[in-house]
């Protein structure tokens, strides 16, 4: 039995969650919060060194009698960050983010250059959307070529945590699976957008060794392991996206887990055996970091919309929650659209929050509050459908995230969804996620055996579904979606129309 750190580098901070494996607890939980560089051209970049110190940060307030014990560390960060390094290793500028918009003209080029969306879903299983990391190289070389010329290791942002903590430059499958420049079906880097992206150079010069899932990044360095307070026996195991280490750490890693999360993205996944691509363009064809696939629906804005009422009518999360619960399902007619930071599903890098169907009667802070909450409901409910149609079979959906604090938003959930809702007992999944996978190479046990261990679900946060209420849903949702196609016209792009 050991003790295991986890850490989780998101975009609003970074945690890191020691756990016990003899008694089955957390025994340590620090954060530190992140800046965010933001413009009006969509523009979201953080500094790289705010990883590394914030982990210090976080390592510095965790008591020495835990960390002199701590076996391994697993990471999960947010995934399709842009970490470009020169050949020692050191940022070449900030790190553009999985929520950066300003890239989508770069989108179009490569789309174009490949033969057209047809061609990019046959190569890799995906599109290349501004989300992504390939957009973003190619957007230094027009941008910032003199930074580009220098560009030696391409990295995601865990990955750049796995190699201050091991000095090792490496990717997993999971991770690299979002980046648009790898086949997700054949789990190898893709040449093809590689050169569309520069045919003068090899990019996969650039590019880390790929681990597979069950093998470790490497051993702590003794400089960082000196620097954090930990033993130089301390073990990094591969890490993964936050999505892949949250599905580990909620248990879902066999098939026909559903797992939702309710951060600033929203996101919808379920583990599958097999390879799901979706030429519709609603779920991501990613691998998980447990071996098998994690097909999953993103969209970027999720607990947004209802900070942003939540701001604008000067309420605290409980009195928001409360003029939620007191307007009735469909909020009178009242609709909100919440693509405060554009949207990537749909695809609308164009795309402004709306309200539509206000009247002289229905305009009260109670229904605008619920149409936030019922809006990021819907907008995962598309992925939902996504994974009906591909035949995957949910009992119970697992709620993770900020999000699944709200028990007003937990019960909406359960009857939009006409599912059964339940809360993990540990709710930083990401990092629990990433404790579990280095946890299973020191026991020697595959992740699947882990996780079904230590995964634990609340008994006082279950929720179940009212039929009745679901029905009223269904209508809503079906307004919702009458909206959405309506505005499409004026969010898509010209590419789109």
């Amino acid at each position: 039995m050991a003790i295991i750190a986890g850490i989780d580098c998101g975009t609003q901070s970074t945690k890191v969650l020691c756990f016990d494996s003899k008694t089955k607890k957390v025994v340590a939980l620090q954060s530190f919060k992140h800046t965010l560089i933001s413009k009006e051209d969509g523009t979201r970049e953080q500094e790289a060194s705010l990883f590394t110190d914030a982990i210090k940060e976080c390592f510095k307030n965790i008591p020495s009698s835990i960390k002199e014990k701590i076996e391994g560390i697993g990471v999960s960060g947010q995934q399709h960050g842009f970490v470009a390094l020169d050949k020692n290793g050191n940022p070449l500028v900030p790190v553009k983010l999985w929520c950066d918009t300003s890239t989508h003209e770069q989108c179009i080029t490569l789309t174009e250059r490949l033969g057209g969306k047809k061609k990019v879903f046959d190569l890799i299983g995906n599109q290349i959307l501004p989300g992504y990391t390939a957009s973003k190289v190619l957007y230094l070389k027009e941008k910032n070529k003199e930074r580009y010329d220098k560009l030696a290791h391409i990295l995601l942002p865990h990955d750049y945590i796995n190699y201050y903590l091991t000095g090792n430059y490496v990717m997993e499958e999971g991770d690299a699976s979002g980046t648009a420049f790898f086949d997700v079906r054949n789990r190898e880097w893709s040449k093809e957008v590689l050169n569309a992206i520069d045919e003068d150079r090899d990019l996969r010069e650039c590019l880390p060794k790929i681990i597979k899932c069950t093998e470790k990044a490497g051993n702590i360095s003794e400089s960082t392991a000196k620097e954090l307070g930990l033993k130089t026996s301390c073990i990094v195991s591969c890490g993964g996206g936050d999505n892949m280490m949250g599905a580990i750490g909620t248990g879902c890693t066999e098939d026909g887990s559903l797992v939702m999360s309710l951060g600033t993205s929203g996101t919808l996944f379920g583990y599958s055996e097999k390879c799901i691509t979706d030429e519709k363009e609603r779920l991501a064809a990613f691998i998980s970091s447990s071996g098998g696939y994690l097909p999953l629906l993103c969209t970027m804005n999720c607990t947004v919309a209802s900070e942003q009422m939540r701001d604008l009518f000067k309420k605290d999360v409980k009195e928001f929650d409360k003029m939620a619960n007191d307007a009735p399902i469909g909020c009178e007619g009242v609709t909100l659209l919440p693509y405060f930071n554009g949207e990537r599903t749909p695809n609308y890098p164009n795309g402004k929050a709306t309200i539509i169907g206000l009247n002289t009667s229905n305009t009260t802070e109670t229904n605008i509050s619920r149409a936030a909450l019922e809006s990021a409901i819907y907008s995962m409910k598309v992925g939902l459908e996504a994974f009906v149609e591909q035949g995957f079979v949910a009992k119970k959906l697992i709620l993770i995230g900020g999000g699944a604090k709200s028990k007003v938003w937990c019960q909406m959930i359960s009857d939009a969804f006409d599912l059964e809702v339940v809360i993990p007992e540990i709710t930083e999944s990401a990092a629990f996620g990433g404790c579990l996978q280095v946890l299973s190479l020191i026991e020697k046990k595959k992740i699947n055996d882990t996780a079904k261990e230590y995964c634990r679900m609340s008994e006082e946060n279950h929720y179940y579904a009212d039929h009745k209420n679901n029905i009223k849903y269904e209508e809503s949702y079906r307004t919702y979606r009458k909206y959405d196609a309506a505005l499409s016209t004026i969010f898509a792009t010209k590419e789109q129309k």
